[in-house]
């Protein structure tokens, strides 16, 4: 299947020295487009309609992994690592805001002229991806969303909010890589049967300081204020969704994540009445993890059932 020619900055950006027992588990070859002058690296499996799986903090490509094994046979599996994560570039100055992951995850999509997309997201790819469908509308034909949000956030939690502590949060963060090991245990309904290679492949790009500044970078994101920037674009962006309801949407939720909790669950089925919901009472926040199994049959009959013909309509 062709693929759109890219130019990359050169070199292809080298991966970190990783602990080599959680490479089987994403045995992908690697890619790289030029966004913002930057490396911004993402994995392409398979073809077909394109799946564009969209990862949030403080994950990576990695967290997909078993979705593109079960679908790149069938499919052409998009998977992009935001500016500052996983194998992508990590400048230290730099406009880390949800506005800027949105117009680095359109210039993407533009790039490799992604035809026919099913968005899949999860976390702040939640918000990252349906900002990008909402820029080009005509691009998307489905949209799957796992614990996610897209609006202000209505609470914050306090493990969310200590982060945030000025100076502290951040040494936190990016001194101990507190958030991402923490997440480990919090955002896994059965955190014990994550398996060493499985934790390993989580933290692998985010092995020190330098490496962690987009995980910091998304906490200090969250608006707690209307005076944050990005209290706004949340804001801009709720308004805007209704205009995506009419696509076949389906929300699937870990009902014990107590980050994205029931109440977002439910305000994106205000938003979209006539989503498919399937809520798995025994996942958490990394439902991708805790659920797999399951996920992976209901994405597939939502694909089959909500096919699309050659000309872009759904059958």
């Amino acid at each position: 299947m062709f693929r759109a020619p890219v130019n990359a900055p050169s070199p292809m950006p080298r991966a970190p020295s990783l602990p080599s027992d959680w490479r089987s588990l994403y045995p992908f070859d690697s890619h790289v487009l030029c966004v913002d002058g930057l490396n911004y690296h993402y994995l392409d499996e398979g073809q077909g309609e394109t799946l564009l799986m969209v990862h949030g903090n403080p994950t990576w490509s990695f967290l997909w992994r078993n979705l593109v094994l079960a679908f790149r046979d069938r499919y052409r599996v998009v998977v992009p690592d935001h500016i500052g994560c996983g194998m992508s570039d990590k400048p230290q100055r730099y406009g880390y805001t949800l506005q800027q992951h949105i117009s680095n995850l359109c210039s993407a999509i533009d790039q490799l002229d992604l035809q026919r997309v099913t968005l899949l997201a999860h976390d702040w790819g939640g918000a990252i991806g349906l900002g990008a469908a909402l820029s080009d509308r005509d691009r998307f034909t489905r949209i799957v969303l796992f614990n996610t949000a897209a609006f202000p956030p209505p609470y914050v939690p306090w493990r969310i909010k200590a982060c945030r502590i000025p100076l502290l949060g951040t040494w936190a963060v990016r001194r101990w890589n507190l958030f991402a090991r923490s997440a480990l245990w919090m955002a896994s309904a059965r955190p014990r049967e994550l398996s060493a290679p499985v934790r390993a492949g989580l933290l692998a790009p985010y092995d020190n300081w330098e490496r962690r500044v987009a995980i910091d970078a998304f906490v200090r994101d969250i608006p707690l204020t209307v005076r944050h920037p990005s209290y706004r674009t949340l804001a801009n962006l709720e308004s805007q969704l209704p205009e995506l309801a009419s696509l076949p949407i389906m929300l699937i939720w870990g009902m014990q994540d107590w980050c994205f909790r029931p109440l977002c669950l439910q305000r994106f089925q205000t938003l979209f009445p006539t989503a498919v919901v399937h809520r798995l009472k025994d996942a958490g926040h990394y439902v991708l993890e805790d659920a797999c199994d399951t996920i992976i049959p209901l994405v597939r009959r939502f694909l089959q059932e909500r096919a699309i013909d050659s000309q872009g309509l759904r059958m």
